[in-house]
């Protein structure tokens, strides 16, 4: 016999994901509201196993149609408040569930839920949240209303308590991108990329906007804001003779950047990033090419706009949807560093 607290119709949900299938739980449901109409009472039958049970009269007998169920190894869950309370309060329990499983002779589990009044409020509408469900140790004996209040009462506020496991990592990261520090380091690391740094500022928003997602459109553009300063600078730097180092570059790339821009001008950008080659040659090429500096700008800004952004925008929301598993986020950072590396060894060595 399961009994929880109740402050949502999502409550429902929270634990047939949580309790163990094999016992095939058993959902006790208001019969004035649940069996009210026959679409609500398909619903509630087929999709939460559920049964009436009445709340004016006739419950207790309601529950009993359930022992042999309980005796044959299900689950029945059963909400003792009667109805959905406040938010964070456990109201008065009655005495049906807990008779019925001293009758069936199983144990009454307690279970309490968090969340579940902030991902569905009363009269209110479907909104993202995180749920936690704590199951209690099971009870036997004579079980009374007092105790099993007392004990869904306790593991509701330590549910609502616990924190998500996270990664150290993950936080002081967060802290540094979400920073006055932030912007300015994202628009340095793609400036600089496009200069002179081998290193793409898509992987600085790998890494930034998966720990930190509510930055990521801030981050992003800023990002974009740099790159395009950046080739400017790189693209006027070339124009007057000046070479700057580009580690991770070879001849090949140069020759066939110039032989791009040749033949389609300041729009050859829309190759970079599809043939590997990076985007501080396309601008120091373009420079001594001579393609004008707006023509430059406008290509570069179509070309890289839609791919930062898109890239940015999509960490962002992988960070978003995964914070349920940011305790891997250094392993994360393992497997990004390192498909970064064999995937940039494998294009340097392909153009070399």
């Amino acid at each position: 016999m399961v009994v929880a607290n109740h402050s949502s119709h999502g409550d429902t949900a929270a634990l047939l994901a949580a309790l163990d299938a094999r016992h095939a739980p058993l959902i006790g449901a208001a019969a004035d509201y649940w069996f009210a109409t026959p679409w609500r009472s398909r619903i509630c039958r087929r999709l939460a196993a559920g049964f009436p049970v009445r709340r004016t009269g006739g419950g207790f007998d309601d529950l009993l149609g359930t022992a042999d169920a309980l005796r044959a190894g299900h689950a029945v869950v059963l909400f003792p408040e009667g109805t959905r309370g406040r938010e964070g309060a456990v109201g008065d329990f009655r005495r049906g569930a807990l008779l019925l499983a001293e009758r069936a002779g199983v144990p009454v589990v307690p279970v309490g839920l968090a969340g579940t009044d902030r991902l569905l409020p009363k009269h209110g509408r479907l909104r993202r949240t995180h749920l936690r469900v704590h199951i209690g140790a099971p009870q036997y004996g004579p079980v009374t209303p007092a105790a099993a209040r007392d004990a869904v009462r306790l593991l509701a506020s330590r549910a609502a308590a616990a924190p998500l496991p996270d990664s150290r990592l993950r936080r002081r990261t967060a802290a540094v991108v979400a920073s006055r520090c932030g912007l300015p380091l994202a628009f340095a690391w793609a400036f600089a990329e496009a200069l002179s740094w081998p290193l793409m500022p898509e992987l600085f928003l790998a890494v930034a906007c998966v720990a930190a997602p509510r930055t990521g459109l801030r981050l992003t553009l800023t990002a974009l804001a740099g790159s395009l300063a950046g080739g400017l600078l790189a693209l006027q730097l070339a124009a007057t003779g000046t070479h700057l180092p580009a580690p991770l570059t070879t001849d090949r790339m140069r020759a066939e950047v110039t032989r791009q821009l040749a033949h389609e001008g300041a729009s050859a950008v829309s190759h970079q990033p599809w043939d590997g080659i990076p985007y501080k040659v396309y601008a120091a090429e373009a420079g001594r090419a001579h393609v004008p500096a707006p023509d430059w700008f406008l290509a570069s800004a179509e070309a890289r706009g839609s791919r930062t952004l898109t890239v940015g925008l999509a960490f962002a929301a992988l960070g978003a949807v995964g914070r349920p598993w940011r305790r891997w986020y250094a392993g994360y950072l393992a497997l990004l560093g390192g498909g970064f590396a064999v995937g940039l060894g494998v294009i340097v060595a392909s153009w070399s």
